[in-house]
């Protein structure tokens, strides 16, 4: 840093200072930027302040200094920024994150071992579930084909014992005479007429 002495100094470092964009007010006061030059500015000519140029020399050198001193300053700030940076990466708030995230990392293997318990409980008791129930189902079908079975049975021996009563009266060898006589001793009259009702109506008598 440098320190400026006078009016003429304080110019003469502007004058030193490298140029920037122009800026232009956006008011100047009561006078719009389309209006003459004042008539008592008419004939005037702007001529630059004179330099001394031992003066302009020492500034040159201060600023030089300036400079220097500044470029040295940043890297100063830039060298502590980074070191900084390589503490918290390398020293002990990395420790402390690395720490952290160990502890965040069990909290999560112990959630997910007791999620993976949990799913496994649901997972056998929903397959002791479906066992029992394809086994009730199983003893249902099982019943349900023997009660089949039996009924099966049952109306087979009741045409067993139906045909057993009607083969009493079938025709066989030993007993055709026998039945012959019987029919003729007892003619069966099988002309006859029935109304809507099934009943007979008319018959004709045997010749």
């Amino acid at each position: 840093m440098f320190q400026v002495l006078g009016g003429r100094s304080l110019q003469a470092a502007r004058l030193l200072a490298p140029r920037t964009a122009v800026l232009v007010e956006a008011v100047r006061g009561r006078k719009s930027r389309t209006d003459p030059v004042a008539k008592s500015k008419e004939g005037r000519i702007k001529v630059p302040p004179s330099v001394d140029p031992v003066e302009m020399v020492v500034l040159k050198e201060r600023y030089s200094e300036y400079e220097l001193i500044m470029r040295a300053l940043r890297l100063e700030f830039k060298e502590e920024v980074l070191r900084k940076k390589y503490e918290e990466e390398t020293g002990s708030q990395a420790e402390e994150r690395a720490r952290q995230e160990e502890e965040e990392h069990r909290a999560l293997m112990d959630w997910n071992n007791q999620e993976n318990l949990r799913m496994l409980k649901a997972r056998i008791s929903r397959i002791q579930k479906e066992e029992e129930e394809a086994e009730i189902k199983k003893m249902e079908a099982a019943v349900q084909r023997d009660e089949e079975l039996q009924e099966f049975i049952r109306q087979k021996e009741e045409e067993i014992l139906q045909l057993q009563k009607e083969a009493k009266n079938f025709i066989t060898l030993e007993n055709l005479d026998q039945r012959i006589e019987e029919a003729l001793d007892n003619p069966k009259n099988y002309n006859f007429a029935v109304d809507k009702e099934g009943k007979v109506v008319k018959r004709t008598v045997l010749q």
